[in-house]
């Protein structure tokens, strides 16, 4: 069993076709072909049943899956170690994350493990991030989600087994200019239905939160990211919905207000493939970023 026809088993697991395996790994698909057979025989049980709609694993090739990960980090974790390297841990993040929640998870880990080496990938897009942890093109990302299952904000989940913790809550804050109407008053959603709600994409955390807390009333205005929404809405443009930590300066300053709505929290989500648990250092990124 050699590591080369381990990459060539996690190749057709994740894209299920040797066609699209061969080329991620930018092989011919004869070859990937042969070292799956090669791997099968060395281990005399089959690992994929071959059929209409792709490769689906086996019994015994679920049960590869993680030695297989296992061994390829291993591997690499000793080629670093010969070699004098320091060790990796590409860390994604969203974007409106990057500047509050990281550089704090970042410390930690330096002061806890000074011979790793903590690459931080910003991305505004979740799905991306999401993408990037299931093709092993990362090893953990932050984001914001809500519920007891990830996606219980409303994006879509992958299907590949991840894992999270809950790091910390993520409050919000519904905010306005200081002379809007309905500063200081208690309201509710259907206080807001005529207000133009200031916003970004629909696949943004706050987008998403704005729609499970307010529904469908407030006439929706796309303006930009954070900095953007918050921006118009000190200029009396419209109210936006915000993380705190967003806004928290422009509240002190006076150049917005909270407006009197009850909010839920948006939970700081750290999440990783299930089957890299063992990956060396992942524990470490999961004390420091809950420290």
């Amino acid at each position: 069993m050699e590591l080369q026809h381990l990459r060539t088993f996690e190749a057709v697991l994740r894209h299920r076709t040797v066609t699209d395996a061969a080329v991620a790994l930018g092989r011919a698909p004869s070859s990937v072909s042969q070292q799956l057979r090669t791997l099968e025989a060395g281990l005399g049980v089959a690992l994929f049943e071959r059929g209409p709609k792709g490769m689906t694993p086996t019994p015994a090739g679920l049960r590869l899956r993680g030695w297989a990960r296992t061994l390829l980090d291993q591997a690499e974790q000793a080629r670093l170690d010969v070699r004098g390297e320091r060790q990796r841990l590409r860390l994604g993040a969203l974007e409106t994350l990057v500047g509050s929640h990281v550089p704090g998870v970042v410390a930690r880990l330096a002061a806890r493990r000074p011979d790793l080496a903590v690459e931080p990938h910003a991305d505004r897009n979740r799905a991306q991030l999401l993408a990037d942890l299931v093709a092993e093109r990362l090893d953990a990302a932050l984001l914001l989600d809500s519920g007891a299952g990830l996606g219980g904000l409303g994006f879509p989940a992958p299907a590949e087994p991840l894992a999270f913790v809950d790091l910390e809550d993520v409050p919000l804050a519904l905010v306005a200019a200081p002379h809007h109407a309905l500063a200081g008053e208690a309201l509710t959603p259907a206080d807001l239905a005529a207000e133009r709600l200031l916003v970004n994409v629909p696949e943004c955390s706050f987008w998403m939160a704005g729609e499970r807390i307010l529904g469908a009333g407030p006439e929706r205005v796309r303006v930009g990211g954070v900095p953007v929404m918050r921006a118009w809405a000190e200029q009396g443009l419209g109210i936006s919905l915000l993380p705190a930590f967003a806004v928290d300066e422009s509240l002190r300053a006076g150049r917005l207000v909270r407006l009197g709505l009850p909010l839920p929290e948006l939970s700081l989500r750290l999440v990783w493939r299930a089957d890299r648990e063992r990956l060396p250092g992942l524990r470490d990124v999961l004390y420091a970023a809950a420290s």
